[in-house]
C-alpha cells in the first residue's frame, strides 16, 4: 500500500509545469559528437532516438481531431523532449547511486491509479497528450522517473512534503547532473550548469502526478 506521503506527492496537478514550460534553448559552442543530439556521461542520446520519440508525439497529435492545434501548441516539442531525455539519464544516475530501485509493478500501481483518476487508460493518454504533449508510451517511463526522485529523497533523508524538501532535492539531482558532463549538439542548444537545463530557466525535478484528470473530465 502507497505511504500517505507518496500519495500526497504523486498527485499530476503540477505536471504542466515540467512538460509545457519546458526551458528555451539558447545558442552554445559545444560540439557534441557526430549523430548524437547530446552525450551524458559519454553515452550518447542519438538523433535517431530523438526524432523517434519527438514523431510518436506528432503522431498521437495528428489522430487527434484537433491535431493541427495541438502541434501548434507544441512548437518547440524536439527541444522540450530532449531536455526531459536528459533528465530521465540523470535521475537514473543518481537512483543507481542511491540504490534507490523503482519496479516495474510500483509503476504499473501508480499507473493504474491514474488510469482511474483520469476514467480509463485511454482518457489518461488524451489528457497528457494534449496537455503535456507526451505520447502514450512514454507515461510509464514518465512515472518511473518521479518514482525515482521519490526514492531518491527518502535515501538521502530528504522531505519532499517540507517547505525546503523541493529545493534539496532540486540541488542534489543537479549535483549529480554537473557530475554527467552533459554535452548537447549545437543545433538543438547548451546545458545550462547552473540551472540544469537547457536553457536559463531553472526547473523543479520532481512533479505532482495527478489531480488535473479530474480537471479535465469537467472541462
Amino acid at each position: 500500500m502507497e505511504s500517505p506521503r507518496r500519495r500526497s506527492a504523486l498527485t499530476l496537478s503540477a505536471v504542466a509545469a515540467l512538460l509545457a514550460a519546458a526551458p528555451l534553448l539558447t545558442a552554445c559552442g559545444n560540439d557534441a559528437h557526430p549523430g548524437a543530439a547530446a552525450l551524458v556521461k559519454g553515452d550518447r542520446i542519438s538523433m535517431a532516438q530523438l526524432q523517434s520519440r519527438v514523431g510518436a508525439v506528432r503522431d498521437a497529435q495528428r489522430a487527434e481531431p484537433q491535431g493541427e492545434q495541438m502541434i501548434k501548441q507544441s512548437g518547440k516539442l524536439t527541444r522540450a523532449t530532449l531536455d526531459g531525455m536528459i533528465r530521465e539519464r540523470v535521475v537514473a544516475q543518481a537512483a543507481k547511486d542511491a540504490g534507490a530501485g523503482v519496479s516495474r509493478r510500483e509503476v504499473q500501481q501508480v499507473r493504474g491509479e491514474l488510469d482511474k483518476q483520469a476514467g480509463g487508460k485511454k482518457q489518461l493518454e488524451a489528457v497528457w497528450l494534449r496537455q503535456h504533449h507526451l505520447a502514450p508510451d512514454d507515461i510509464d517511463d514518465f512515472i518511473r522517473m518521479q518514482l525515482r526522485i521519490e526514492k531518491i529523497a527518502a535515501a538521502k533523508g530528504i522531505d519532499l512534503m517540507s517547505p525546503e524538501g523541493p529545493q534539496r532535492i532540486n540541488a542534489e539531482l543537479s549535483r549529480v547532473a554537473d557530475d554527467m558532463k552533459i554535452n548537447v549538439n549545437p543545433r538543438y542548444g547548451e546545458w545550462n550548469t547552473r540551472t540544469s537545463s537547457l536553457g536559463g530557466d531553472e526547473a523543479p525535478w520532481l512533479r505532482e502526478l495527478s489531480g488535473e484528470a479530474d480537471r479535465a473530465q469537467g472541462a
